[in-house]
């Protein structure tokens, strides 16, 4: 019964998402391989995820924060991700919104098209379902960013689960591509890039290196080429810091 309900809320709160912020347009889309592949974007805070979930075509998965999907969890991880950098008067009405969101939260991303990412050992879960999806043909979506920032564009990559190319050629005897992919909320637009491809035959040390290079300057260069605007950055701030994509 709880099971079901849960489910019902999710689907309740993506319908009202769904009247508030519409599809984005999307360019590239032959870029998208037909099959399994990563999608590696920009976070945008929340835009990035609210797109994935609700609007990239076709069979996919999102990597999420583990701790989003555990109700004692997500008052610490939510504020720390989401509000921590907020002006110092208006801290303490984020702290209370990060324990009243907990409940939606558990809700919504238990019943999303999620893959929860561990930070300890239980990593090695998030890879082998990330992997089981790939080999059916599923579209596998992440955001890596975390501090500090790159560019006016993009923070720095996190660059493990580019360890999915080799994990997926082992499994499955196939290169697995990663597609750079820049959400532009302020255009209304969605891009995707050219496909990078993993090389198995590399050591895995530099192809972690190789490839996270790529993407991140594939989508600074995605974004750069666009008409001037506001880029929504990794970390919640204002509005007024938020950076413009160029001069």
């Amino acid at each position: 019964m709880l099971g079901r309900l849960s489910y019902w809320v999710y689907r309740g709160a993506c319908g009202l998402v769904r009247l508030f912020y519409r599809k984005p347009a999307f360019e590239g889309l032959e870029n998208l391989p037909e099959g399994a592949c990563v999608i590696v974007g920009n976070h945008a805070q929340m835009n990035g995820p609210i797109i994935a979930e609700l609007y990239i075509p076709g069979d996919r998965a999102i990597w999420c924060a583990e701790e989003m999907m555990h109700l004692k969890e997500v008052p610490a991880y939510a504020y720390s991700d989401f509000w921590s950098g907020k002006p110092a008067c208006t801290r303490w009405f984020f702290r209370l919104a990060s324990y009243a969101i907990a409940p939606l939260s558990v809700c919504v991303f238990n019943n999303a098209h999620c893959i929860g990412v561990y930070r300890d050992m239980r990593v090695m879960s998030t890879f082998r379902e990330s992997v089981a999806g790939l080999r059916r043909g599923m579209k596998i979506v992440i955001f890596p960013e975390t501090d500090p920032p790159v560019n006016d564009i993009l923070y720095t990559f996190q660059d493990r689960f580019i360890d999915l190319g080799r994990m997926y050629a082992h499994a499955a005897g196939q290169t697995l591509r990663f597609v750079p992919m820049y959400v532009a909320p302020a255009l209304k637009k969605v891009f995707f890039g050219p496909p990078i491809a993993y090389d198995d035959t590399a050591d895995p040390n530099e192809e972690r290196a190789r490839i996270a290079a790529a993407l991140t300057r594939s989508i600074t260069e995605i974004a750069v080429r666009q008409p001037r605007h506001r880029v929504v950055p990794y970390r919640n701030v204002s509005k007024n810091s938020y950076p413009m994509n160029k001069p």
